[in-house]
Formats: structure tokens, C-alpha cells, sequence
């Protein structure tokens, strides 16, 4: 028993690592609809606000602390069979069921109305569960986000997107007012930019707001509240392209993976694993580090069905292993009594020879010899003799083997006494007799030789080995260093040779394509000959010859294993060779080492720092999350690490604080505001990578600010709450917000500048 020193001194045992369930999001519930309507009907200074996202969408009252409901932009339509009917589902609703789930739309695409039969179906939610139920419209101001050059353009058909040459976008606003205004029947509109209500909420004037969305990220410069849009710059980057290129890694990376990913799930990881590094190249060398692994590595389990084996109890098991050692004692048994009926045949059989050797010995005449013989088979004498001694050594050799005594074998000088007699002294029979033994002795001979050559091969290495020995104690140095590039010699051709394989068990793979080719080529008589119409029939088969061409293909193959084993062989010498006399050398550098998953950095990727067991129905239904983890989330500093053609985020921001600002005092105003939102600003170490990566570029001592929005996600809608709060009914409001007259009057494409809205473009 260990003693209480001994016992704090032991290692403690490595706790489990931590399991994040995957789990499928509930269906929230139905939104309850809103019965203080009574409070704001009638009252025109009470706005609307909704924060139309492609995302969420958030509503509520101008004069509410937070929208009153936020919910997906979805539409579903489907029909129940069951029970005939129809149902239309909008926002939460469409996750009620799989059925809904699946027949879902989305009314944006990227971050633009492009459906706006879903659109109006939103805004038909929105306003009944504010309570707005009058036939006569909803007899309120609105005031709407939007995504940033998202200019009005007069369009006369809803159905086309217009594109904008310079930003890729679709002119929406347009048919989102003619929505506004002649179905709701709306008192007045406005349209603003949803980064610059977050930055008006958290209390910005001059600075440089970043947005990082759902669907892509914007910078815009801010003047004196004001939006300069000629400055604004999109990349096309956000949190929608990040869950896609989770995607596309997990896909690449377990391919077979047995479980369903659904999109939620997706979102999930990326929100609740993913993070960004303050040094994405240092710490992306050492990841996977197995001394570290463990704490960077996340252990995602899918759900999954337990195949339960039948358990045997130990009752069962000792059934099982006494009928085994019965079953084997029989086996046994049944083994020594076929060798003792062969060793008895062969001793009758013996006895037989014995007596006819006996009875061809007493034949006097040569005719009674020859018949005796050849009724028994036999050519001559000697033949007999020699079958006689062959028997008399089976048995003797079965006996001894039965008794556990071992003997050598001595082997008989054979003897050739008709080879060298001249054929005018033999008769007939004795020149066939003299041919055998002529043929007889070259055997004999050939062995002989073999022996000999094998001999002198054996002594020919015992020289090499003591030259070698010598070499090694006269220059170790150098003798350690031609073994390893010797190693490294067979290693390289192992790996060519498994490269190949690889290749060739790919059908599309250019090695397996010229494999087929060869084989086609040698099952073609004439391989060069085009085939003349009419006669195209392929006889290749028809004649047994023809599969030669597969015994030589594999007859190839077999000799590649051999030579595989036989470079095994040469590279486990080597190896057992540099562990004895390589200080330098040891059992982690063996070629075997590279298979133990503990040093296998692709098991590290995969399985993290744990064995893998593919029969465990829980391990093969797990992912892990590493590199991942800050790999997806630092494209919006190195797009091309996901194929995308753009600058990044810190090299966007840099180019325009020190390049579009000229006026010293404007550039260290805008410095000291780098203001983050949206939903990618929610993520750890995002405004820190930010800070540190402008420090590095910015003038010395420059007055660098950068912060976060208070609330990333719904600080938009709180400051389009809080602008309209302030400016309803005053001259602000009046020249940024469109009346139903204007609108009547001056027609749909008509829109105003204002300093959280977009630009007439």
C-alpha cells in the first residue's frame, strides 16, 4: 500500500475530455401577439421600427427598450394531407416541424429583398402580432433598416434585379416603399443604414464603423455623424460564408461521416467553438501539438443509435472456452491416431517391399525377374532397394518424432557405377539404366554446387561484415551517416511505391488511366488498327491465351511485394543497426513510430489526443474541432484563405485611415473610434486582433480607440428606436423620412439623404 507521500507524489490519471452535444434547436414557441395595441393607436408620433435583417428581422415600438420579437426571415407553405388544409408559417414558425423546416424560404439573398412575396408575409406577421389588425392600414411612420448602397431606382417590374455595376447589389427600396405605402397604408418611411443606428445607440460621432454581418461586412467612415458613403467599402465576407466554409472543411475532412449536419447545427459550432487569434500563423504551427492539443481541441458528439451487442456471462464464456479446449483435445486425438495409421501402413507396407526385395533376390532367371519387378512396378533392383530404404527412414524419422528425439540427417553419397562404362559394354536395359544416372548425377552435381555458391556467398558477407565492424570503429561519423542515407534511400522509394498504389486505386487518377491503357494495348492484336465499320466486334477473351495478359500483370504485382519485403527487411537492419551504435538514433525515430496515433499528426486533426476505436458507435459518430476553430473566423482577415478575391478587414481599415484622410485632426478623431458590430463582432478576440493589427500600421503614438457595440446583434434596432425618439416630428425627421403625399406625388424612386441613410446613387 502507498504511503500518503507516495500516493501525492503518483501521477493523477488524465481527466475525460469535455463532450459538446450537438444539439438540434427547439422550436421556441408561438410568438404571443401584443394586447396593449389600444396604447399606441391613433398616436403618429409613435413609430415602427424594424430592424430588417437577413438574419433576424427585430420589430417593435419606437418608445420600447428592445424589439418586441425577433424572429428568422422565413416563409414556409405547405399542405397537411392528413388533415386537407393549408398553412402558411412565417418567422420561429417554420421550425414547428420537419415538414415546414423543409419547405422554408428565405426572403433575402445575401443581404438584399429579392423574394417579396415572403417579404410581405413578414411584414403581415410583424404587424399582427403588434396587435395592428385595422382594415385601414397601420396608420404609423416606419423606420427600416437596410443593408449599406442599397440607392433607390426606379423599377416597374418586381420580379428583376437590376444590378449595380460597381457593388453587385439589386435595387429593393423602390418596391419596398410602393409595399409600405399602398398595402399598409403607411403615414411615412424611413430608410437607414442598420451599422450607423448601432453606432448612433452607442453614442458615436466621429469614427470608422465596421460592420461584420450575416451576409457580409462594410467599413464606413463617420463625420460628424454622418455617413461618408464614398468612402464605404464592402467585402463580401460574413458570418453566413464562415458557417458555409465550416462546411466544406468538416466535409473534407470526415467524408464519410455517418451522422446528418444540419445548417442550425452548423451555426451552433460556429458560434460556441470558433474564435479569432490574436497571432493566426503562430499559434496555427503549434495546434496540434499533442502536449497542448487537449486544450485547444473540441469534442463535438452528433446524436446517434447504439447497436447493443449481447453481453455473454462469465457462466457462458467458461462454456464456450471448455467446449474450445474440448474441441481442440479431440482434434489432437484425432491427429495422433492418423499418424498411427500411416505409421502402420508404412510398416506394412515395408513388410511388403522387405519380402518381395527377398523373393527378387532368390529369382534366379533374368526373364522371372523382369516380370516380378515390373507387376510391381518397379524398373530394376536398385529402384526397390532404394523405396525400401525410403520407407525404413519415414518410419524411423515418425518414431523418433513421436518420442521427441531429434537426429540429424546424414545424406547418403549416391553412386553412379554405369556413367563411366563405355556403351558396348552395357546391354539394352543397362544403357537406359546409365542415361537415369548420368541425369541422376547432374542433379546431384547442381546441388552441389548450389551448396558451394551458397557457402561462398555466406563467407563473402562474413568478410563484408568484419570490413564493415572495421570501417565503423575507424570512422563512426561517417559510418552512421551513409546508414542513414541508406534509410532514407529505402524510405523515400516505400513512399513512392505507396504513393503509386494511392494513385492507382483512384480510377480517375492518371497512373491508374495509363495502367488501363497498357492493358488495353496488350489485349489488342493490332492496338495501332482503327476498326472498319461493320467489323468491330471484340474477340478479346475468346481464347483462353488471351488471360495470360492478367497472370503476367500479376505475376508483376507479386514481385513488387516481394521487393517491398525484401527493402522492409534491409530497413529494419539499418534501423536495429543505428539504435546499437547512433547516439542520435532512438526508438521514437523508427519508421514503425510514424504508425503510433500518439506521434501521428493526422490523427491529431481528426481524433484529437484521444485512441480511436471506428467499433464504437459514439466515437465514430464524434467530430473534432482545432484548426478549425481559428481557421474559419480569420478569413474575414485573409479572404484568400477561403478563395475569396478580396483584401482583408485590418488592410481595408488600414488603407483608409491612412490613406482617404488628409486633415490631420479628422484622421486622429477617426482614430480613436473603430467602432465593431454585427454578429461577427461577437467573437472571442475580434476586437483585440483588430486593436493589436492597426497599432502595427498606424502612425507612432497615433490615438488608437477600438471597442465593440454593447449589444452586436440588436443594437441596430435600438438605434433606429432611439433616432426616431429623438426626431420624429422635427425638422430632422421631416428631410430624412418619405410622406405617402411625396411618395404619391414625386413617385417611388424618390428618396432622401439624411445622415444614417444611404445616398442618392
Amino acid at each position: 500500500m502507498l504511503s500518503v507521500a507516495e500516493a501525492s507524489a503518483a501521477p493523477s490519471p488524465k481527466p475525460p475530455q469535455k463532450v459538446y452535444h450537438v444539439i438540434e434547436p427547439k422550436f421556441p414557441g408561438h410568438t404571443p401577439q401584443a394586447t396593449n395595441y389600444s396604447e399606441f393607436k391613433g398616436k403618429g408620433d409613435i413609430a415602427v421600427v424594424i430592424d430588417n435583417g437577413s438574419w433576424n428581422t427585430r420589430v417593435g415600438w419606437s418608445t420600447g427598450a428592445a424589439p418586441w420579437m425577433s424572429f428568422p426571415p422565413l416563409l414556409a407553405k405547405y399542405r397537411d394531407r392528413k388533415a386537407a388544409r393549408n398553412f402558411t408559417l412565417v418567422g420561429n414558425d417554420a421550425y414547428a416541424d420537419s415538414n415546414s423546416r423543409t419547405a422554408a424560404k428565405n426572403a433575402f439573398d445575401n443581404d438584399v429583398v429579392t423574394n417579396f412575396d415572403v417579404m410581405e408575409n413578414i411584414l403581415d406577421y410583424s404587424f399582427l402580432k403588434l396587435g395592428i389588425n385595422d382594415k385601414g392600414g397601420i396608420n404609423h411612420p416606419i423606420v427600416m433598416t437596410e443593408t449599406l448602397c442599397n440607392p433607390t431606382y426606379s423599377r416597374k417590374s418586381m420580379d428583376k434585379c437590376l444590378p449595380r455595376a460597381a457593388l453587385g447589389d439589386c435595387y429593393e427600396q423602390n418596391t419596398m416603399s410602393e409595399l409600405l405605402f399602398e398595402a399598409y397604408n403607411a403615414r411615412s418611411v424611413l430608410f437607414g443604414i442598420d451599422s450607423l443606428f448601432s453606432y448612433y445607440h452607442n453614442g458615436g460621432k466621429n469614427g470608422l464603423v465596421i460592420s461584420a454581418s450575416h451576409s457580409s461586412t462594410h467599413v464606413i467612415p463617420v463625420v460628424d455623424g454622418k455617413g461618408v458613403m464614398t468612402m464605404a467599402t464592402r467585402l463580401n465576407w460574413g458570418s453566413s460564408q464562415a458557417v458555409e466554409y465550416l462546411s466544406k472543411l468538416l466535409n473534407l475532412k470526415y467524408p464519410g461521416f455517418p451522422s446528418k449536419i444540419f445548417q442550425s447545427q452548423l451555426e451552433t459550432l460556429v458560434r460556441d467553438h470558433c474564435y479569432i487569434s490574436t497571432d493566426y500563423k503562430a499559434e496555427m504551427s503549434g495546434y496540434l501539438e499533442m502536449g497542448t492539443l487537449d486544450q485547444r481541441d473540441r469534442l463535438i458528439q452528433f446524436p446517434y443509435v447504439e447497436i447493443v451487442k449481447e453481453q455473454k456471462t462469465e457462466e457462458e464464456l467458461a462454456r464456450i472456452a471448455e467446449r474450445r479446449k474440448e474441441s481442440g483435445r479431440r482434434l489432437q486425438e484425432q491427429a495422433a491416431k492418423m499418424r498411427l495409421e500411416k505409421l502402420k501402413k508404412k510398416e506394412e507396407e515395408l513388410a511388403y517391399y522387405q519380402n518381395l526385395l527377398e523373393r527378387v533376390k532368390a529369382t534366379t532367371t533374368k526373364k522371372n525377374l523382369s516380370r516380378l519387378l515390373e507387376n510391381e512396378g518397379f524398373r530394376d533392383e536398385a529402384q526397390l532397394e532404394k523405396r525400401t530404404k525410403e520407407l525404413e527412414k519415414s518410419i524411423r524419422r515418425s518414431r523418433n518424432k513421436d518420442l521427441g528425439i531429434e537426429e540429424e540427417e546424414e545424406e547418403e553419397v549416391p553412386t553412379f557405377p554405369l556413367v563411366d562404362r563405355p556403351d558396348e559394354d552395357l546391354t539394352e536395359e543397362e544403357i537406359k539404366q546409365k542415361r537415369a544416372q548420368r541425369l541422376a548425377k547432374a542433379n546431384y552435381e547442381a546441388r552441389l554446387r548450389v551448396r558451394a555458391e551458397k557457402e561462398k556467398e555466406r563467407e563473402r558477407l562474413r568478410l563484408e561484415a568484419e570490413k564493415e565492424e572495421e570501417r565503423r570503429a575507424n570512422d563512426l561519423e561517417g559510418w552512421i551517416a551513409e546508414k542513414r542515407a541508406m534509410r532514407e534511400g529505402i524510405l523515400a522509394k516505400l513512399k513512392e511505391r505507396e504513393l503509386k498504389k494511392s494513385q492507382l486505386s483512384d480510377r480517375k487518377s492518371l497512373a491508374s488511366l495509363n495502367r488501363m491503357k497498357a492493358i488495353a494495348h496488350l489485349a489488342s492484336d493490332e492496338p495501332t488498327r482503327k476498326r472498319r465499320r461493320g467489323n468491330d466486334e471484340d474477340t478479346f477473351g475468346a481464347d483462353d491465351d488471351d488471360w495470360a495478359i492478367y497472370r503476367d500483370i500479376a505475376t508483376v504485382n507479386e514481385e513488387e511485394e516481394e521487393e517491398d519485403e525484401e527493402m522492409q527487411t534491409e530497413l529494419k537492419s539499418l534501423e536495429a543497426q543505428l539504435l546499437r551504435h547512433d547516439p542520435n538514433f532512438n526508438e521514437d525515430s523508427l519508421a514503425a513510430a510514424g504508425s503510433d496515433w500518439s506521434k501521428s499528426l493526422i490523427h491529431a486533426f481528426l481524433r484529437g489526443t484521444e485512441p480511436f476505436d471506428p467499433e464504437d458507435q459514439a466515437q465514430a459518430n464524434q467530430m473534432h474541432l482545432n484548426v478549425e476553430r481559428i481557421r474559419v473566423p480569420e478569413v474575414i482577415f485573409e479572404p484568400s484563405l477561403a478563395g475569396v478575391d478580396q483584401a482583408g478587414i485590418a488592410e481595408v481599415a488600414k488603407e483608409m485611415l491612412l490613406n482617404r484622410f488628409t486633415d490631420e485632426k479628422q484622421s486622429e478623431a477617426i482614430y480613436r473610434d473603430i467602432f465593431l458590430t454585427g454578429g461577427y463582432a461577437m467573437f472571442k478576440g475580434f476586437e483585440e486582433r483588430m486593436r493589436d493589427t492597426l497599432m502595427s500600421v498606424l502612425p507612432f503614438e497615433a490615438p488608437l480607440g477600438v471597442r465593440t457595440a454593447k449589444d452586436p446583434l440588436n443594437d441596430a434596432w435600438r438605434g433606429a428606436a432611439l433616432w426616431t425618439q429623438k426626431n420624429i416630428g422635427s425638422a430632422a425627421w421631416k428631410n430624412a423620412a418619405v410622406t405617402k403625399a411625396e411618395y404619391m406625388e414625386k413617385g417611388s424612386e424618390y428618396m432622401k439623404e439624411h445622415d444614417v441613410g444611404n445616398v442618392i446613387g
